[in-house]
């Protein structure tokens, strides 16, 4: 089978849905299919091509099963939403072009949101081939950046809503990561849809000691440490760890960390002014990450109220791989919530509320043996359901199915 597949981020790029089409790519192309990647130059850490990569507006690789083109991204700002909506524009436009003309010949074409836009890319690469569409939600556009007050023009929430709709009808199957997403998507388009979890690679995120060289580089060797990893946006209500801290200086060994950057780190780092139990760290090498997950107590999951219907971030299953409890800071009832409960890797509490996350804080810290226990079922959890092998194989299903 021939698969086109056009994504925002690619590896070496450090961006959580890059690392998904990554592994999905590869273990795609173990089974034997020969794939043709459409992407970004790496840009995400920074929000700037990153060095060695300028210079040029495409660069093509070879790999075993194909081939890689990676395009411009015309990095912005975040917080600029018009010039990062023209940038988006520039990326899907150089990236259709790019699809269209090459001479591969594909069996079915793959597209990833967000943005919405590379949807639109999607379908009109499939429709000049005469071959399926396949579109694969990590988060539902434009529903997250209007909980979060990202954009608030009522003609561009008609405009993005309208983009929205006419993908979702066009596609062949539309696949998400939980069962809440499949219903927000159902409500809105009568295509198929198709449940798909993202995944954690186990061989990578293992089970290792705490302490460790990161906690040694960081000052953290013999301290309770809770952490949140990740990207810092308007989807993640991290000052409420700053508002824990606050009321936490008692535990005198605890230490709260963000290792992680993104638009919101200057309000958190204004939250957390005078705090000396709470530390940010910058994101580290993509390679590193295993050992910086494993160098907390216990994790946070915060998402503000309505995103997590939305959304599922991927670092969950990577923070249950290496044995770390988990606090699921959410709404009830969804996805994160629900694995992490019924995995026994943690505690759901309700999103955007310093009292129950303190509560269920002390309460762990306060546990080793539970904390131990709850990371080991977490790791049994992952290691059963969530596997990039088993994710590549429903894919495979998908497009064979199409086809």
């Amino acid at each position: 089978m021939k698969i086109q597949v056009l994504c925002p981020h690619f590896e070496p790029d450090s961006a959580p849905t890059g690392e998904f089409m990554s592994a999905i790519v590869n273990h795609l192309g173990e089974l034997g299919h020969e794939l043709h990647v459409v992407t970004a130059l790496p840009w995400y850490r920074e929000h700037a091509v990153e060095a060695g990569w300028g210079g040029k507006i495409t660069r093509t690789e070879n790999r075993p099963w194909g081939k890689i083109t990676r395009v411009h991204p015309f990095p912005t700002d975040k917080t600029n939403i018009a010039a990062r909506a023209a940038a988006f524009a520039g990326f899907t436009a150089i990236g259709l072009i790019t699809a269209i003309v090459d001479r591969f010949k594909p069996d079915v074409v793959f597209a990833m949101s967000p943005p919405i836009s590379l949807g639109l890319a999607g379908w009109m690469a499939a429709k000049r081939r005469g071959v399926p569409f396949v579109f694969n939600i990590q988060d539902v556009f434009p529903d997250v950046a209007i909980e979060t007050g990202t954009i608030t023009s009522p003609r561009v929430i008609k405009t993005a809503k309208a983009m929205e709709k006419f993908v979702y009808d066009n596609a062949d199957v539309v696949t998400v990561l939980s069962e809440e997403m499949q219903r927000n998507v159902e409500s809105k388009t009568n295509s198929t849809t198709s449940i798909i979890p993202n995944f954690v690679d186990i061989s990578t995120f293992e089970p290792t000691p705490l302490e460790n060289s990161y906690r040694e580089e960081f000052g953290l060797v013999g301290k309770r440490v809770v952490m949140y990893c990740g990207n810092v946006g308007f989807s993640q209500s991290i000052e409420l760890l700053a508002d824990a801290a606050r009321e936490m200086v008692d535990i005198e060994d605890l230490v709260f960390v963000v290792n992680g950057g993104g638009s919101a780190i200057g309000e958190v780092r204004r939250r957390a002014e005078g705090l000396d139990n709470f530390r940010v760290i910058p994101y580290q090498p993509v390679e590193r990450v295993p050992e910086v997950l494993a160098a907390a107590d216990l994790h946070v999951i915060p998402l503000r109220q309505g995103l997590a219907w939305s959304s599922v971030p991927s670092k969950l299953y990577k923070i249950l791989a290496v044995e770390r409890p988990v606090i699921a800071s959410v709404d009830e009832g969804t996805e994160v919530g629900r694995v992490v409960v019924e995995a026994g890797a943690g505690h759901a509490v309700p999103p955007d509320d310093p009292a129950p996350l303190i509560a269920s804080l002390r309460e762990l810290l306060d546990t080793p043996e539970q904390r131990a226990e709850m990371g080991k079922s977490g790791r049994a959890w992952v290691e059963e359901w969530t596997t990039p092998a088993r994710a590549a194989a429903q894919y495979e299903a998908v497009f064979n199915e199409l086809i």
